[in-house]
């Protein structure tokens, strides 16, 4: 088995391991049960996408993580509940460069489309869908007739590959996969027969976010945007590049006023969408969208085009995508010139460096959903994300705000949402250059790994223990600090 390739696990596996893992240890793929969200009528930041109901206003961002059946289900269970789906494209036998992901401070990746073949994301996509709807029923979450998550799914990067009988099957079955669905809810009523009681719809998506890749001409990303909006009828989002802010306004944040020293070259701001011509694709695409009756909007952003230089990356790639927490303050201000220019009516979901001390924030600036991916690749994983949710909670209770839309309110003491939004979108674009959290030297270290020798049945040694000079047992002492056990905590220290 070659330990650098995704192999797919059957639905009977799945459940199987789930039911035993819940019934024994009472967790689920390692993801203990307090670590899970459950849902409920009442919860402030509940919202609507698309006419359905979103349990959270969170969720994970198209990725590596979003591949196979049993990632979505650790991010569901955690709180996620906007799925993007990993981007499919025509060429799914991709030979991607290991190893592809460098998360040691902000994150830079050289992966960037589907690692399986199109029918096995498809399969493992359904898979996930079938086996959230179990877990609903199993944990008594399904109180509410709607389900509470969506599926969003993600396609690139030219109208000719979306077009190829390949994808196209792909979209077909997405949107009815009733045949395959019942196959499954067939194979696994044996050992699991409340299934065939459940209401699982035979369509797994209605929506869809276009990834323009790098270097996708206006007039090709339009002419995606048109057909899925058009000829499919999806709900259609659009994800832009972070160039779009130009590159004196990019460098001038990155390298200037934040203190990175990656460089962005001339070439990621020429092949890239400009800005005049994304108002124009943005003012197309809403005309579009009114009149075939569906929603359009944006995302922001994808990755930041950078040279491949000092990060740990195979020096075969000449170009990596940086994400994470220096991506934040860019994407922001992007957000906040295109919400000015189009005054503050664009629906506008946001990805980029996301955590849970600024979740708060971005959601008081109406950027949501807002989704996660290089947080939940850091240690911890999909648990971080029960933060995110108790930041959420506890914030909008300490504010008396009893919907996200009164926590916009309250943060700008105006009474129109849409005002209220943008106000809060360009004070917080200006703070986020300005209160030092995301300068480089926040995060000084070369590298956070220990440096002690790891043997076959000893390999796991927690770097806070090695670099302490007196060599004290933080581990030891988090987890008692943990449980409220303040007296054996300082026992340890």
């Amino acid at each position: 088995m070659e330990k650098d390739k995704f192999f797919c696990t059957d639905i009977d596996t799945l459940l199987k391991w789930i039911l035993s893992d819940l019934e024994e240890r009472n967790e689920i793929f390692g993801i203990p049960r307090e670590l899970f969200f459950e849902p409920g009528e009442s919860d402030p930041f509940r919202m609507r996408r698309y006419g359905q109901i979103l349990e959270t206003p969170l969720g994970v961002a198209a990725g590596p993580h979003t591949q196979l059946a049993q990632n979505i289900i650790a991010a569901w269970l955690c709180g996620a509940r906007y799925i993007e789906l990993k981007t499919i494209q025509v060429l799914d036998e991709l030979e991607v460069t290991k190893p592809c992901i460098d998360m040691t401070d902000e994150g830079y990746n050289c992966e960037w489309s589907q690692e399986l073949k199109l029918d096995q994301s498809f399969n493992e996509y359904l898979n996930a869908f079938v086996l959230i709807y179990i877990l609903r029923d199993k944990l008594r979450w399904g109180v509410s007739e709607e389900p509470g998550f969506i599926f969003n799914m993600s396609a690139g990067y030219n109208l000719e590959g979306i077009k190829s009988p390949t994808v196209q099957h792909f979209f077909d079955h997405m949107s009815d996969c009733s045949a395959e669905l019942a196959e499954k809810i067939e194979r696994i009523a044996a050992f699991y027969p409340r299934v065939k009681e459940l209401n699982i719809p035979g369509t797994m998506s209605n929506n869809i976010t276009v990834s323009t890749m790098h270097g996708c001409p206006p007039e090709e990303v339009e002419k995606i945007g048109r057909y899925f909006v058009e000829e499919r009828g999806y709900h259609t989002t659009i994800k832009l590049n972070p160039t779009l802010l130009g590159a004196e306004g990019l460098r001038n944040i990155l390298n200037h006023r934040l203190g990175f020293s990656t460089e962005v070259p001339d070439e990621a701001f020429g092949h890239d969408l400009k800005y005049d011509d994304g108002v124009a694709l943005i003012g197309a695409m809403l005309d579009a969208a009114r009149e075939n009756g569906v929603v359009f909007s944006l995302k922001l952003t994808n990755t930041l085009e950078t040279s491949n230089i000092e990060q740990n990356l195979p020096k075969n790639e000449g170009m990596i995508y940086m994400s994470g927490r220096a991506l934040h303050p860019i994407s922001i201000n992007l957000a906040a010139r295109l919400q000015e220019e189009f005054k503050g009516a664009l629906d506008i979901s946001f990805s980029a460096g996301v955590d849970c001390f600024n979740i708060l924030d971005t959601l008081g600036c109406g950027l949501r959903p807002v989704t996660v991916c290089s947080d939940v690749l850091k240690p911890g994983g999909y648990g971080r994300l029960s933060q995110y949710l108790d930041q959420i909670a506890g914030a909008m209770q300490n504010a008396g705000a009893d919907s996200l839309q009164n926590l916009i309110l309250d943060r700008a003491n105006i009474t129109n949402e849409t005002a209220a939004g943008l106000a809060n979108l360009k004070a917080y674009a200006a703070d986020v250059v300005e209160n030092g959290r995301y300068a480089k030297e926040k995060f000084p270290f070369e590298n956070i790994k220990t440096g002690r020798n790891l043997p076959r049945f000893d390999c796991a040694g927690a770097p806070c223990v090695t670099a302490c000079s007196t060599r004290q047992d933080i581990p030891r002492y988090l987890e008692y600090t943990a449980r409220g056990d303040f007296e054996n905590a300082y026992n340890i220290i």
